[in-house]
């Protein structure tokens, strides 16, 4: 497989598509996107002319229309098909989201216990994360870790929370036999 080398605001943008069009399994509205990346719409249209060309994104004409990322839009984000994936819950200030699934947990930082960082890699927007935030992470399917954080940044680009580590529990439940 081809990598296919996108801007950053091209990532961000196909990330946002994907991100919506996940939640809604409907064409999104260029105007949807640009709302969640704070750009103009016409930025949005023109971009996607050029994802379009990349073959990235599908056109979906008429009233109900928008775009539609393709199979080439996942390959291009890394995303793995977790249709049949392990759900891995997430808390934001204490409360559940039900539409973001982890993805990925990639503990940056462990060896200084003052400093311990993890990146969480979401499917679902994380556009309504905040830095402050509380963010519970897990309990994961076989280990049952679950991490409790304070969300230190984001990676808008690649869907990515950046916690600092307040707790980190394994097995955060009982483990089942």
């Amino acid at each position: 497989m081809s990598s296919i080398e996108l801007t950053p605001s091209q990532k961000n943008i196909l990330q946002e598509l994907v991100n919506l069009y996940r939640e809604s399994e409907n064409a999104v509205k260029g105007e949807d996107i640009a709302e969640k990346v704070d750009r103009n719409p016409g930025t949005i249209r023109n971009q996607m002319q050029s994802l379009k060309a990349l073959q990235l994104v599908e056109g979906v004409p008429g009233p109900k229309g928008g775009y539609k990322p393709t199979a080439t839009a996942y390959d291009a984000l890394q995303i793995q098909d977790m249709e049949q994936a392990a759900d891995v819950p997430l808390a934001h200030n204490g409360e559940d989201i039900p539409d973001a699934n982890v993805e990925e947990i990639d503990l940056t930082s462990v060896h200084h216990p003052e400093l311990c960082r993890a990146e969480i890699k979401l499917q679902g927007s994380i556009a309504d994360f905040h830095e402050g935030d509380t963010i519970t992470v897990g309990p994961t399917p076989l280990s049952k870790l679950q991490i409790i954080g304070t969300l230190e940044g984001k990676d808008d680009t690649n869907n990515k929370l950046i916690l600092t580590i307040d707790d980190m529990r394994a097995p955060a439940g009982e483990p089942e036999h």
